[in-house]
């Protein structure tokens, strides 16, 4: 059996390809910390609504992925930190705890640690497997966000849901996308 096969099997997910150090562990983590915050300023406005369509979320969901559990939920509490310090890498150039979107925030925090334990579990090694992983972590994301949402701004839920979640479906289903032919290809090179 070859080592690529070995390393490519469930159990283990992209970042494990690397040699494993701790160094190689931080650089990861810092990484994945600093990709979402750059994808966070990639931001459209939506009218009505207090919460932009943000790469953020992909980042997050493609981190916890790579990353797997732990490393996903390390780098997404470094740049929930570092936002809430004063960083200015929250969606739109904005910091802080408290604000409308910081919901969602959370939100990806826990929704990197589940996509990465799936990925670990072969989550993210064909279309379909990674097509239900990205739709939980997104569904995770929402169910954190849009509750912090109506709480933040005094909607209700269903207000809520309309400017907080129905704006982004399509957004999210092009991200799904983009997930689902970036990391199985990934792991197809991977095997070779």
């Amino acid at each position: 059996m070859s080592t690529a096969a070995v390393s490519t099997r469930p159990g283990k997910v992209l970042a494990d390809l690397l040699p494993a150090s701790r160094t190689r562990d931080i650089a990861l983590v810092l990484g994945g910390a600093a990709l979402t915050g750059i994808a966070a300023q990639i931001a459209v406005p939506v009218p009505g609504s207090p919460v932009p369509v943000t790469g953020q979320t992909f980042a997050a969901l493609l981190v916890g992925t790579a990353l797997g559990a732990r490393r996903g939920f390390l780098s997404l509490a470094v740049y929930a930190l570092v936002g809430m310090a004063g960083m200015p890498w929250f969606a739109q150039g904005t910091s802080g705890a408290g604000g409308a979107s910081f919901g969602y925030v959370v939100g990806m925090l826990l929704a990197s640690t589940v996509v990465g334990a799936l990925a670990r579990c072969g989550g993210d090694r064909s279309v379909l497997r990674t097509a239900g992983t990205m739709v939980l972590g997104s569904a995770i994301i929402y169910a954190v966000g849009v509750p912090y949402l109506a709480a933040a701004t005094g909607m209700t839920f269903t207000q809520a849901v309309a400017a907080g979640l129905t704006p982004f479906l399509i957004g999210d289903a092009v991200k799904a996308a983009l997930a689902m032919g970036v990391l199985p290809t990934a792991w197809k090179f991977a095997d070779k």
